[in-house]
């Protein structure tokens, strides 16, 4: 799906996702990757859902986001708090959605002018068959 150009470009905006990857001001990613409004997007070692680990959040609260978007892949996925439990702390918030839900969250709240961050889990293996 492709989404409407707004004056939010100066930004980190996702400007189309689909099955496989998003695409962050119009630059294709087909891999996991972590999107914050004032930084170009940069990779996020998380090559499925069930691989997250603790330490895959905490790299994120390092960013000191107000939130954190997760896109968990095709289909709305939900973490173990132990895993969020250092941001939660830190009273950063935690959404989870899949990732198309992720993807228009974050280019709502980026556009309010919030300290959002949207980490998508991008699969390359998701949806396949054996």
């Amino acid at each position: 799906m492709k989404l409407h150009q707004s004056d939010t470009q100066k930004y980190q905006t996702v400007t189309g996702y689909d099955q496989t990857g998003v695409e962050i001001n119009a630059e294709r990613f087909n891999y996991s990757l972590i999107v914050l409004p004032e930084v170009p997007p940069r990779a996020w070692n998380a090559p499925s859902f069930d691989a997250l680990t603790k330490e895959h959040f905490d790299l994120l609260g390092a960013e000191h986001p107000d939130v954190v978007i997760l896109g968990t892949g095709a289909r709305q996925r939900f973490i173990h708090p132990k895993l969020t439990a250092a941001l939660t702390m830190r009273r950063i918030g935690v959404e989870c959605m899949d990732s198309q839900a992720a993807c228009r969250t974050y280019n709502i709240l980026m556009g309010e002018g919030r300290k959002v961050a949207l980490a998508l889990v991008i699969d390359a293996n998701e949806g396949k068959t054996a």
